[in-house]
């Protein structure tokens, strides 16, 4: 596809624990995947979609009238949005007196990118770069292709933030203009992958296999939740893989925290897992000492 178009969510400057030094972490919408805990639930869709920053909201119920479709509902003294019901027409959003409602996402060429990353190409020195997450980029596969391959053309290293759900030959493909993948590993269980995040967890374990074979540098990242899989049968698959494949030269621990709570209710999700305990500090270390084995 010549000149793809691609639709972001955000571009961050001066990141530096999306890889190696200092990066420019590309955002893009769509994600195949449906995680409990995801704390960019924004990214679900790769539409365009909108957004109540409640925070903002006086409740004064003119988005109600300017939606025609009643996407827009007020109930003891809270406003409810439901996706579902929105059609992306965006009229509530002039109708807000106090700009409690956005649009998140937006559509970007290749060339838009390639330039807004270039800006920052100085912090990059030897082992800083771009870095492609989301959601998961990989669903915008034309636009993520070009983009990489006109960032390599500028000798910038790239890295790929992917939840491994990619089909093979996409996979190959990409992996010629990738540096690194940082690579989420979440559930070893398949079932549980299925009732948590959605889908199986085989393409999962087929990618990574590709990526030993290809002897494409890999950091395996690790979300530990309270209660879903911080068990001694997901460490020890954590274990094997990294003992088993020897381009994956890093792993690192995620833990759970709920920071991303009011983004699901932004954007008229249910958070389900609210009463999970967020983990201190002490907590994440005894996890981290377990994959060190």
């Amino acid at each position: 596809m010549s000149n793809p178009m691609g639709i972001l969510f955000n571009i961050q400057r001066f990141s530096l624990h999306d890889g190696p030094g200092i990066r420019t972490t590309v955002f893009f919408k769509g994600c195949n995947m449906r995680c409990a805990w995801c704390h960019n639930p924004e990214s679900f869709q790769i539409k365009p979609q909108l957004s109540i920053n409640h925070s903002l909201c006086t409740l004064c119920g003119k988005c109600l009238t300017a939606c025609k479709n009643h996407a827009h509902t007020i109930q003891n003294q809270y406003h409810s949005f439901s996706q579902s019901a929105c059609t992306s027409c965006f009229q509530c959003i002039e109708s807000c007196p106090n700009d409690a409602l956005s649009v998140i996402g937006q559509e970007w060429t290749v060339e838009d990118v390639v330039a807004e990353c270039l800006k920052d190409e100085i912090y990059y020195k030897q082992d800083g770069g771009v870095t492609f997450s989301g959601g998961e980029a990989s669903l915008q596969y034309d636009f993520l292709l070009e983009l990489a391959k006109k960032l390599k053309e500028n000798h910038i290293h790239t890295c790929l933030e992917t939840n491994g759900a990619i089909a093979k030959e996409k996979l190959v493909t990409l992996s010629k203009y990738i540096d690194l993948f940082l690579f989420d590993f979440k559930l070893y269980d398949d079932d549980l992958h299925k009732k948590y995040i959605g889908v199986s967890n085989k393409m999962v374990y087929e990618s990574l296999a590709i990526l030993n074979e290809l002897q494409k540098n890999v950091i395996l990242r690790c979300p530990i939740i309270p209660q879903i899989n911080d068990c001694p049968e997901h460490f020890e698959e954590i274990n094997r893989l990294k003992h088993n494949y020897n381009n994956i030269i890093d792993v690192e621990i995620m833990a759970y925290h709920n920071l991303g709570q009011s983004k699901w209710n932004g954007i008229g999700l249910d958070y389900t897992l609210k009463d999970t305990p967020v983990p201190d500090s002490s907590l994440k270390k005894k996890w981290e000492l377990l994959i060190t084995k």
